[in-house]
């Protein structure tokens, strides 16, 4: 599988766009993912994201969205952020990308109030109808698990019932490793999300909380993981997540050392 990396380990950074591409190229990998809002970047940065990605040979998997208003009780906010996710998706588009990662949100009020049922059902509705317009695309939409309590997606279990409800070609499950290791996922449980998983988030935690951290700084054991993922034959790719690094005056030390801890493990089970 290829080795991506998220670019939002520049942006948080501070960074520049041309920057990170320039960097994530020189360092080692093989493609990249774009964090970016469609409705905050105008046409000469959508247009520089296309130009460095093709001048350093670098192509883009997958747009980064969090949505967290889709399953919001007010129907204008769904509507707009139905509204922005399009926009998104035309964005994947636009940069010839596989995918747009999105993550859902949580239940509000701690699941009182509102019915959680309710929730869970706008979610449904709102993913199908962003299926059918990323099918008429050609792009695909990768779900993404998160680790924390409240998460409408927080369970290999919470995961595939949505897909079983979404029931759409054109969407399929992202695995990050560290959100498995915290819920205490096993990796053979990734079994279940054979033919439906479309790409791969890869950090490492301390195993209490999110942590975004290059693969060794915490205490994931990545190899059963990455085993269960090697016979998925996923087609997407595994990119690594780097967020709020502690040094960002070191961002480049940080990256390459994430990058040099993937690349052996991916090496080490066959998957690079």
């Amino acid at each position: 599988m290829r080795l991506g990396l998220i670019n939002s380990a520049w942006v948080q950074a501070g960074r520049d766009t041309a920057y990170g591409i320039r960097m994530t190229k020189e360092i080692g990998f093989d493609c990249i993912d774009i964090f970016t809002d469609p409705l905050d970047i105008d046409v000469r940065e959508r247009q520089l994201i296309r130009r460095e990605c093709a001048k350093q040979g670098l192509p883009i998997v997958s747009v980064c969205c969090v949505a967290v208003g889709l399953t919001d009780f007010n129907r204008s906010v769904q509507r707009f952020h139905r509204q922005r996710c399009q926009a998104y998706l035309d964005l994947v588009y636009e940069l010839e990308a596989h995918n747009l990662l999105l993550v859902l949100g949580e239940y509000i009020w701690e699941q009182q109030v509102i019915a959680p049922t309710e929730q869970w059902q706008t979610a449904r509705d709102q993913v199908r109808w962003l299926a059918d317009y990323a099918e008429g695309l050609g792009v695909k939409i990768a779900l993404e698990l998160e680790p924390f309590r409240l998460s409408l997606l927080n369970s290999i279990d919470t995961m595939c019932a949505f897909l079983d409800a979404i029931g759409h070609p054109a969407v399929g499950a992202n695995m990050d490793i560290s959100h498995m290791y915290l819920t205490h996922t096993p990796p053979e449980a990734l079994s279940r999300l054979r033919g439906r998983a479309l790409h791969v988030h890869m950090s490492d935690c301390d195993g209490k909380k999110h942590g975004d951290l290059p693969p060794g700084r915490g205490v994931v054991d990545f190899v059963p993981y990455l085993a269960q993922i090697r016979d998925l034959h996923i087609p997407g790719a595994i990119s690594i997540e780097l967020e709020y690094s502690p040094e960002p005056e070191r961002i480049v030390e940080w990256v390459r050392e994430a990058y040099q801890a993937a690349d052996r493990l991916l090496r080490h089970t066959g998957l690079r």
